[in-house]
């Protein structure tokens, strides 16, 4: 799809759909009112004879009445009373696609507002709502394929707006391509191909260095390993550096993802039912690679890396057993009481090669780690665990203002008991009870006292049903947009 910034008073074509505003009440923008008037009052009698209010999200879609040339108009819902938040008009802009997609008409025009920022939101609004992965289909019918191949966005200057939505879609690729990752196939998208994947996108300016499983060896990473010793498939660890500071030599930031790119339990295998959900297992590394895919896309004025820990847990005959105790890079042993929580093993390792190698300002993890934390918050919430109260205020209002929200959970000492073991250092679970938090005091243990948060994205990285317009079924790419709002916010000089 095409999205092109076009002059306010172009007229839609006879197979385009003109999309403008109503607010409260149904009261018409002024796009609109010159919509209403061209018709003869069409417009203005549609939303009477109906049940349209003009409430966010809502949208009305009819035939075009005579008096233009289009063949559709969408009246869509913004709420208030004239002016708009760029959120709102992000979120209009994809109901309006929504409404239209699959209709027939190849072009959707939008007025939704003359000002550049309000053309550059809804360009990234109707950018991620368009977003399908349908590489694997060859059957699939022309009419349930989407028709709208171009999008036009009215602006007063359109030179201006096109300008204003280069940061914006850089971070929009880099959300797409988060979900590419999560929606391929795991025979697909195996760590090494993972791998291969994030060491593409060096010709942006990134440096990517890839470690094996020798190399790993060497290093003591034997939580990491465990995991995935029952694979074919060689485990990967990648190192992404983003050097956009001034300082180049500056202390960066860091961000690190667990990437189980298939995860069937390992020998506490899980059950049949829903097991092929479970290529999503690596949504965390995936939106690791899609922030630095976007800082690199803008041009972020920041020093960042990003670790992801790249595993496959299969049940052969050389897989991790219960019982096993194995020794993490920190020198502190894990015994493994369940090998169907192996994501806290993988972030264990690459949390501690993180802080030991770049000595960053803070470390943030993302990982689908616990259903519990689904029983906790539901699917519209991911958890914050923190040992900063600063970093976690970050966090909590970057999440409110890119609709990524997050709820901070406690990390109480006290059940640290639930992880004791009586052979080695620990466990690595600590039962039902408080399992998300049990998961997050294990973690704390491989920071070494820096600043840092785990999100337990579990809830988050897989919507179906999703009720965002931006967020088709399928994968989110939660995490990119949050995270890239925290580095532009508060850490770029």
């Amino acid at each position: 799809m095409r999205i092109e910034f076009v002059p306010a008073d172009i007229q839609a074509g006879a197979n385009a759909a003109l999309a403008v505003l109503a607010y409260e009440a149904a009261a018409l923008s002024p796009e609109a009112k010159a919509v209403n008037e061209a018709s003869g009052g069409a417009l203005a009698r549609a939303v009477a004879g109906g049940r349209f209010t003009g409430a966010k999200g809502q949208t009305l879609d009819l035939a075009a009445p005579a008096g233009l040339e289009a063949a559709r108009v969408v009246l869509v819902g913004v709420d208030g009373v004239g002016a708009v938040e760029p959120e709102a008009i992000e979120q209009a802009a994809a109901h309006a696609y929504q409404a239209v997609k699959a209709s027939g008409v190849s072009e959707l025009v939008l007025k939704l507002g003359g000002d550049a920022e309000t053309a550059a939101r809804a360009a990234f609004g109707v950018k991620l709502a368009a977003y399908r992965f349908d590489k694997y289909r060859t059957t699939e019918k022309a009419e349930k394929k989407p028709s709208v191949t171009v999008v036009k966005i009215a602006a007063a200057d359109p030179a201006k707006a096109a300008k204003a939505f280069e940061s914006l879609e850089a971070v929009a690729d880099g959300i797409l391509f988060a979900r590419d990752l999560v929606s391929e196939p795991a025979n697909i998208l195996h760590p090494e191909e993972f791998a291969r994947r994030v060491k593409a996108l060096e010709p942006m300016g990134l440096q990517v260095e890839i470690l094996g499983e020798a190399a790993m060896a060497k290093l003591g990473m034997g939580s990491l390993l465990g995991v995935g010793q029952g694979s074919r498939r060689e485990s990967q660890l990648a190192v992404i550096r983003w050097t956009g500071a001034a300082d180049k030599a500056a202390q960066p930031i860091a961000f690190v993802g667990k990437g189980v790119c298939f995860d069937t339990g390992g020998i506490s295998i899980k059950p049949a039912e829903g097991m092929e959900d479970m290529k999503w297992d690596m949504g965390g590394a995936a939106a690791v690679a899609g922030l630095m895919h976007a800082l690199a896309g803008r041009k972020a004025k920041v020093n960042a890396v990003g670790v992801l820990g790249l595993v496959e847990n299969m049940p052969d005959g050389a897989a991790q057993r219960p019982g096993d105790v194995v020794t993490s890079m920190s020198g502190q042993t894990i015994e493994v009481i369940n090998t169907d929580a192996e994501g806290r093993l993988v972030l264990a390792d690459a949390l501690w090669y993180t802080q030991d190698r770049f000595k960053p300002k803070f470390m943030i993890d993302l990982a689908t780690l616990t259903g519990a934390i689904i029983i906790s918050l539901g699917h519209d919430y991911a958890g914050l665990f923190s040992n900063n109260d600063g970093l976690s205020e970050k966090l909590l209002e970057a999440g409110k203002a890119e609709r990524e929200p997050l709820w901070r959970m406690p990390l109480p000492a006290a059940y640290e008991k639930q992880i004791e073991s009586p052979i080695a250092d620990m466990k690595n679970i600590g039962g039902r009870p408080g399992g998300s938090i049990t998961a997050g005091l294990f973690l704390q243990k491989f920071v070494n006292g820096l600043p840092w948060a785990h999100l337990d994205i579990a809830s988050t990285a897989w919507r179906k049903p999703s009720n965002d317009p931006t967020v088709p079924d399928g994968a989110a790419g939660f995490g990119v947009r949050l995270l890239n709002r925290l580095v532009a916010d508060a850490y770029e000089g």
